[in-house]
């Protein structure tokens, strides 16, 4: 049996936002209860050169729907990136969420060799629909949602693997 690009895409990204935003509500519990000013984990950061917490969630959510609207030959929602606390996070990541959810399989199935183009800081790029996800998306994806975890865990939430792939 084949792997459909939509199941290749949709699950995944909705799972991995799920297990993000679990993460988020720990990481709001453990500033409470630390009395740990909230902006100070949203504007972590790994390294002096790194960008914050803040814009890890923002492009994990900015990647998980250009893939599905792109994919599926839609305009993707465009959201501001103005989130400085927790629950304005767990917001963008519910409205992405949603977003995912509201494409469907029959929108993206078959967008294999779907021509998509990228308007990057410099230039354009393009791909076909298979690589675009393959070889775009998901490791941006990962890495950044890899890169929020790291935050997180390196200010001392106590946050591991399950917590990342959603077993706890």
């Amino acid at each position: 049996m084949s792997l459909s690009m939509y199941q290749a895409s949709i699950p995944t990204l909705v799972r991995m936002l799920g297990n993000l935003s679990a993460i988020l509500a720990k990481a709001a519990t453990y500033a409470e209860t630390k009395k740990i000013d909230p902006s100070v984990l949203i504007n972590a950061r790994l390294a002096p050169d790194m960008r914050p917490l803040s814009f890890q969630i923002q492009t994990t959510s900015d990647l998980a729907k250009g893939c599905a609207a792109r994919l599926a030959g839609i305009e993707p929602p465009s959201f501001p990136d103005t989130e400085t606390t927790f629950p304005e996070l767990q917001t963008r990541i519910a409205k992405t969420i949603e977003f995912l959810n509201s494409v469907s399989a029959a929108q993206i199935d078959g967008s294999e060799e779907r021509t998509v183009t990228l308007k990057l800081r410099t230039q354009e790029v393009q791909f076909q629909g298979q690589a675009y996800l393959l070889s775009f998306v998901l490791p941006n994806f990962y890495f950044h949602v890899t890169t929020a975890y790291a935050i997180l865990r390196h200010n001392g939430l106590d946050i591991g693997k399950a917590d990342f792939l959603g077993g706890r």
